[in-house]
């Protein structure tokens, strides 16, 4: 039986990447647990003797030899004390066997309730250290259930302990992507909390983060820091803003960006499902900055202002409305992007 036990061990370590020791400390607690409760007034006389190398697990409780037995739960008789050790005498300390078939019912279904949870709580344990070292980071994930009502959508994300549940809130979402069971999506790990029921991951297609972390892996430049992303601006799902710069004066930044053909921000479009992406060049100068997030528009000058981050810019009347966006989406983001606020004026009434 000691045996089967052991090998059943090895067998969950190998399937579920449970290690042996962790599992053997939640044994040794469920079957104190049981003997405590089998044999009441025991306490801390009783312990758990695990031989790996023998396959055999012993449980015991420590028993003083009295000449008179007062609490029979830690003390025997000399001739009983001498069934386990021939030299026992009065005063010494025997260590009794404890025949788990006298276990009873309710202390058996105790140990095997406690090992049960541990090997749950191992399981989620290791999800929640896998996981966390993956915060902002992007995973894939294959759509298993999208909830019309609460408009959130299930997904079963590859990991150690096969494949892993999470959810994309309706919050989450990109308004305007529609998906369904089956579909494969890359999603942004925004955190990841430990919980009673296991490890929640919260997850994203609307972070600004997602944007980057796909260009990181489109853009080797980006990847190995010769060209810095500086900052997102997003409306998940409409426009992003992306500015650039390059630590190498030989590479241009949103041409390696771009990509051959527009191969590298089209493989990005892609993904976010059409999704329109603006790349412009940083500049430490906040006008050159400001007049750059502006495009596609002109721009004739930038001013400063003093109260605040605040400038006024000129562009010209056939560009207003170019330069305002639709419904203001890119001067909102060029103001994102920069962290300036923008007041645009047409030239005339300048």
């Amino acid at each position: 039986m000691n045996a089967e036990f052991f090998a059943a061990l090895a067998l969950i370590e190998k399937e579920k990447g449970i290690p042996k020791e962790k599992m053997l400390e939640r044994i040794n607690q469920a079957l104190l647990a049981a003997i405590r409760k089998d044999n009441p007034g025991a306490e801390e006389n009783v312990f758990v003797d695990v031989d790996e190398a023998k396959n055999k697990i012993d449980m015991y409780i420590r028993k003083t030899v009295v000449e008179t037995v007062e609490n029979p739960a830690i003390e025997l008789l000399p001739e009983e004390a001498k069934r386990y050790s021939k030299r026992a005498q009065v005063g010494d300390v025997v260590n009794v066997p404890v025949d788990t078939k006298k276990f009873g019912r309710i202390a058996a279904q105790s140990a095997k309730g406690v090992i049960i949870q541990g090997i749950r709580e191992a399981e989620r344990s290791m999800v929640y250290e896998e996981f966390t070292s993956k915060e902002h980071e992007i995973l894939s994930g294959t759509v298993t259930h999208v909830d019309n009502v609460r408009g959130s959508v299930s997904l079963s994300i590859n990991s150690s302990a096969d494949y892993t549940e999470a959810v994309l809130l309706a919050g989450e979402r990109v308004p305007t992507e529609v998906l369904k069971e089956g579909d494969k999506i890359k999603v942004y790990v925004v955190e990841v909390r430990k919980m009673g029921n296991g490890p929640q991951i919260l997850i994203s297609r609307t972070h600004p983060g997602l944007v980057k972390r796909l260009f990181e892996l489109e853009v080797p430049e980006i990847y190995d820091g010769t060209v810095e992303i500086k900052s997102i601006a997003r409306e998940a799902g409409s426009r992003t803003k992306m500015a650039v710069s390059s630590n190498d004066p030989a590479v241009e930044p949103i041409g390696a960006c771009v990509g051959p053909k527009g191969g590298r921000v089209g493989a990005v479009v892609n993904e976010l499902r059409g999704e329109k992406i603006d790349i412009v060049k940083y500049s430490e100068n906040p006008a050159e900055y400001i007049a750059a997030a502006l495009a596609p528009s002109d721009v004739v000058s930038v001013t400063l202002l003093d109260e605040g981050k605040s400038c006024r810019v000129i562009v010209p009347d056939s560009q207003l409305s170019l330069a305002i966006g639709k419904e203001g989406q890119n001067v909102r983001l060029a103001a994102r992007l920069t962290g300036y606020k923008i007041d645009i004026k047409p030239e005339s009434e300048a």
